[in-house]
């Protein structure tokens, strides 16, 4: 079993910076696929960024890209998520995932386990 625990999230102002963390448990953590995604009430989940187990392939939604950075270090088993030039439009439960596989994926169902979520709010 994996777990995944989200931190950094909070309230800041559009334009601002925030930087997200999902520290996982488990001993494999190098060789399985880490993502991000979004969610806001009534919304569908909204993928953002994932990372291959390497760390040397990234992909992004087209709303966060040029914007958010996603990043990982296999020695503190952390994946990080950083997100510049913020939006009103990036509020939103933040979850970070893991997948069974060190390719990055984009769907839902490409992830096994799901942390919480850590809320961010953009204020305009």
């Amino acid at each position: 079993q994996v777990q995944l625990v989200e931190s950094g999230g909070g309230l800041v102002q559009a334009g601002g910076s925030l930087r997200l963390s999902c520290a996982a448990s488990g001993r494999t953590f190098s060789l399985n696929r880490m993502g991000w995604f979004r969610q806001v009430p009534g919304k569908e989940r909204e993928f953002v960024s994932t990372i291959s187990g390497s760390g040397r392939v990234t992909d992004y939604g087209d709303s966060v890209k040029g914007r958010f950075t996603i990043s990982r270090d296999n020695a503190k088993n952390t994946a990080y998520l950083q997100m510049n030039s913020l939006k009103p439009d990036d509020t939103a439960v933040y979850l970070c995932a893991t997948g069974r596989s060190p390719s990055v994926g984009r769907a839902s169902s490409d992830y096994d386990y799901w942390g919480q979520g850590t809320q961010v709010t953009v204020s305009s």
